[in-house]
């Protein structure tokens, strides 16, 4: 019983390393979901992100989480490559009489409006960076007192299909 309590699991050399490459994978994975190519907005594959990875020798900590490994890796990929988080698309509904006061709130958080719709409410659909996200609901939600909705309309913007080549 006291072994059972108290003692520590022996795990041998490879089934460590098995282990380790599983999370170096599982985090390029979720890096490769999260990040496009600024210029093009276009994904990048899981193994263009491995190999990233392990240029700029990047060692798995293995009692760390793979997804805040993920985004550490994102900083440090932006100092070696053209790599950014996707895009979230948003839509707001805010009543028209804080609208104009809460937009210029929210206009340092937004990367790009896409369309803007007042008549009785303010509409808004547009493009944040997904950090952002928990900060603009909280303010939507504090200062309209729950008047205001905020829908993801995708939770991120790449371009699909086939590039043409001049």
């Amino acid at each position: 019983l006291q072994i059972l309590s108290k003692g520590e699991l022996q795990v041998s050399d490879k089934e460590r390393h098995t282990q380790l490459e599983q999370m170096f994978r599982d985090i390029a994975t979720i890096v490769a979901d999260k990040c496009v190519n600024p210029e093009t907005k276009r994904p990048y594959t899981v193994i263009l992100i491995e190999r990233a990875m392990k240029d700029i020798h990047y060692s798995v900590k293995p009692n760390k989480s793979t997804k805040q490994q993920a985004l550490e890796v994102i900083r440090q990929l932006k100092e070696t490559m053209q790599i950014e988080r996707a895009h979230m698309r948003l839509r707001f509904i805010l009543p028209a009489k804080e609208g104009k006061k809460l937009k210029e709130k929210l206009k340092p958080l937004i990367k790009v409006i896409e369309s803007e719709d007042f008549q009785e409410e303010l509409e808004i659909v547009c493009l944040i960076d997904p950090g952002c996200f928990r900060e603009i609901d909280e303010l939507i939600r504090s200062e309209t007192k729950g008047k205001g909705s905020l829908e993801v309309l995708s939770l991120k913007d790449v371009e699909e299909g086939d590039e043409k080549l001049e």
